[in-house]
């Protein structure tokens, strides 16, 4: 690899499933670690990274789970679920001699730092991987939106959607064996398509704000790492040159 990383700071966007591990829901400790391992192969490149984890392995405001519930208290109960998530992260980062921080849209004093832009910035130069949660603060948006919001808002290099899979595809290759690959995509690409990458305001956000949106397996050991040092195998998706 590369001395130095080709992106020198990044918001990673991993799902709240992707926690769970064989379990039917809630967090894995092994997974957790597992993850953070990854985020710490990033980290030790030099790179500054940002983390933003959905909630649905606790709670999803979308599910059958909320049926009944209105709208915006589900959306809130799902805001803090990704809390949850992310104080298991940043333990796990801790463990691995990571330092890290919680920094939440949602006021929780007790629990976590409150978002400021001027203080996510500060501890991404300081060498903090910070991990973004409670969604934007707002009901009706996704942690899709907040991670290319925060992404955005701290400057990042690039947005990464860590998935089950190495890339973007046109159908699911686990249950399409002949599903087509994206090497290369635009945002209009994207949005015109319904690929399904990340929701259409998260990557509206991410075009107007020229930040390319790489989509990789973090299920691969050592690739994140792989991707942020300019390798690797992954989908990219950017303004057309």
């Amino acid at each position: 690899m590369p001395d130095e990383p080709k992106y020198k700071r990044i918001l990673l966007k991993l799902s709240g499933e992707g926690l769970m591990g064989n379990q039917p829901f809630g967090i894995d400790s092994e997974e957790v670690a597992r993850t953070a391992a990854e985020v710490k192969a990033v980290r030790d490149l030099g790179a500054q990274v940002g983390l933003v984890i959905g909630g649905g392995n606790i709670f999803r405001g979308l599910s059958d789970a909320a049926a009944g519930i209105e709208r915006t208290t589900a959306d809130y109960m799902g805001m803090m679920a990704t809390v949850m998530n992310a104080l298991a992260m940043s333990s796990a980062l801790k463990a691995q001699g990571v330092p890290s921080s919680v920094m939440s849209g949602i006021a929780m004093p007790v629990v976590c730092d409150s978002y400021t832009r001027r203080e996510a910035v500060a501890r991404l130069e300081a060498g903090e991987v910070v991990v973004f949660a409670g969604g934007t603060g707002n009901p009706f948006f996704t942690t899709d939106t907040a991670a290319a919001l925060r992404a955005a808002e701290t400057g990042c290099d690039a947005l990464i959607k860590g998935t089950q899979v190495d890339g973007v595809y046109d159908a699911d290759p686990k249950k399409v064996p002949n599903a087509k690959r994206y090497e290369r995509l635009t945002y209009q690409q994207v949005l015109a398509d319904n690929l399904r990458v990340m929701d259409q305001t998260a990557v509206a956000l991410a075009r107007e704000n020229h930040i390319p949106m790489l989509v990789c397996s973090v299920h691969e050991p050592g690739e994140l790492a792989r991707v942020v040092a300019g390798g690797g195998r992954f989908t990219i998706i950017e303004d057309p040159n």
